[in-house]
């Protein structure tokens, strides 16, 4: 039998047994899981000297329990009366015909506020949570930890149920992602619980993206080889309708395939080109799902005109920033341009290489991310490998400042690789150099300063050595407390989280004070 602290007092006590297997805890305890939950109401059992069971609550609190296949070996009825000063340790256990396996993990949950290691699927948990009325408790457990790089590892790896490579993925806010594989749409909440898969008529899904139209949970989704954008209805699985870039003034737009997907409350913008690379950004209306205008037509001619592989909106600027990046013989090309959505004119632009200052001309970047809820713009620099940083707010001729390494702890990896990805989130810098991951964490800065200078980050590696070997990494991706990562030839989508001791802020001056002491205390004990 499973009991509770032994030096609690006995009239606290309550035994309950659990599908034969006997409990013992408290009733506050039982009680922690809310007012309103059934192992609350079973607290009541415990009758007090002082204040009896009168005949209404007996009857309501028998009706309550037979609902849920509970009963008691000492019946509540009005001869029960004559019993109510004796201990509560001599009355029988509540029985309660469920499993005793589960209810042992989430009494653990009760008593320490933590959810402890089990071989128990989300779902049986949230189920027997439910019976039991303290659901709310569990889903606040199973929320990871705040997010921080600095201490992240991999906690599972998502394998969809078939065509295992991920050829695109969206995480929204709360962490639920929706993975593209094949042809296919798997969605996961945010306690990473299967949710559903939808097969759409494409043989593979390059770009995918969850566009909420009112109450309901649509995807839009596009390939490279078949031409428009659809949108699916992700409870009933059906195809709810479908766009396609159309210029009857203009044989040469046909065809046009999808190469991104953004969206805000009311708008989906979808990145277009056509066989002959002419390219635009389509705006759809989310209502009817019907073609409100475009923005940015280009002509596709150069890089300078290369249609748009990443979109991002900034709901506080009211501005759609799209990033192109092509590489060849001669290296890596590409621009960032932001366009005002009520006009579609540009209001910033830069174009690389030929931009920024001279030290880094012919420095191209070779990928780009915005942190749309930071408000900032970083890219990662193709020959040198440098890691640059831009506030949206002030976007002028050199905008960029380049990232310089203080951490005196990790081996040189100056230089740019054949791939990098980088992604901004959470105020950190998330970087993917072939395989390997690492973090450009914010430290904080004396006088608690705001501005980004060349020191304001500290690097340090994520991934451990067999992590960087499941292959070259293809896109990051950051929702809720967590990190998404796919990497190119493996199946799966990596999830990231941390640690119960993540939060720390790294003080560069406290840091070299600790590792100060820390280095003359060793050297002390050595003498």
């Amino acid at each position: 039998m499973e009991n509770d602290n032994p030096n609690n007092n006995t009239s606290d006590r309550i035994k309950l047994n659990v599908g034969g297997k006997l409990f013992e805890t408290t009733i506050s305890t039982l009680q922690s899981g809310g007012p309103d939950s059934l192992l609350s109401t079973l607290s009541t059992r415990h009758v007090s000297t002082t204040s009896p069971f009168n005949n209404a609550s007996l009857d309501s609190l028998s009706s309550a329990l037979s609902t849920r296949h509970i009963s008691s070996t000492s019946p509540f009825n009005n001869n029960n009366s004559n019993n109510n000063n004796n201990n509560i340790q001599d009355r029988g256990p509540i029985f309660i015909d469920r499993d005793p396996e589960i209810f042992t993990v989430l009494l653990s949950l009760l008593r320490t506020n933590r959810l402890p290691k089990n071989r128990f699927s989300v779902t049986e948990l949230t189920e027997e949570a439910e019976f039991y009325g303290i659901e709310s408790v569990l889903l606040h457990a199973l929320k990871p930890n705040r997010f921080s790089g600095i201490d992240a590892s991999i906690v599972k790896v998502i394998n969809p149920a078939s065509d295992g490579f991920v050829t695109d993925f969206h995480v929204v806010s709360d962490g639920a992602v929706f993975i593209a594989h094949g042809g296919q749409v798997t969605v996961y909440d945010s306690n990473l619980s299967y949710v559903q898969t939808v097969r759409t008529h494409l043989d593979e899904i390059g770009s995918v993206r969850r566009v909420a139209r009112g109450a309901r949970e649509v995807v839009a989704v596009g390939s490279e080889d078949v031409a428009g954008v659809s949108f699916y209805d992700m409870v009933n699985g059906r195809g709810v309708g479908s766009v396609e870039w159309r210029d009857e003034s203009d044989p040469r737009i046909y065809k046009a395939r999808v190469r991104a997907i953004s969206d805000s409350e009311e708008e989906v913008f979808v990145s277009c080109e056509s066989y002959h690379r002419e390219n635009c950004v389509l705006v759809v209306d989310k209502e009817t799902l019907g073609v409100k205008g475009e923005i940015g037509r280009q002509s596709g001619s150069s890089a300078k005109f290369g249609v748009p592989r990443g979109l991002s909106y900034v709901k506080e600027m009211g501005v759609l920033v799209g990033t192109s990046v092509t590489s060849g013989a001669f290296g890596y090309s590409g621009y960032v341009r932001l366009w005002d959505v009520r006009s579609g004119r540009v209001v910033w632009e830069t174009n690389e290489p030929g931009s920024g200052r001279s030290s880094r001309f012919g420095d191209s970047f070779a990928d780009v991310s915005v942190d749309v809820n930071d408000m900032s713009m970083c890219k990662i620099c193709s020959k040198s490998g440098d890691l640059g940083i831009a506030d949206l707010r002030k976007l002028g001729d050199d905008p960029w400042v380049y990232l310089r390494d203080t951490n005196p702890s990790l081996r040189d990896t100056s230089g740019g690789v054949s791939n990098s990805v980088v992604h901004c989130y959470k105020k950190q810098v998330f970087v993917g150099r072939d395989g390997g991951l690492e973090v450009w964490s914010r430290v904080a800065e004396k006088g608690g300063s705001s501005e980004i200078g060349e020191e304001s980050f500290r690097r340090n590696y994520m991934d451990k050595v067999e992590d960087s070997e499941r292959g070259i990494i293809k896109k990051i991706e950051g929702g809720g407390e967590r990190l998404f990562v796919s990497r190119e030839g493996a199946e799966g989508l990596e999830v990231w989280e941390s640690s119960v001791f993540s939060g720390a802020v790294l003080v560069p001056w406290l840091y070299d004070t600790i590792i100060w002491r820390w280095r003359t205390h060793k050297a002390s004990i050595e003498r």
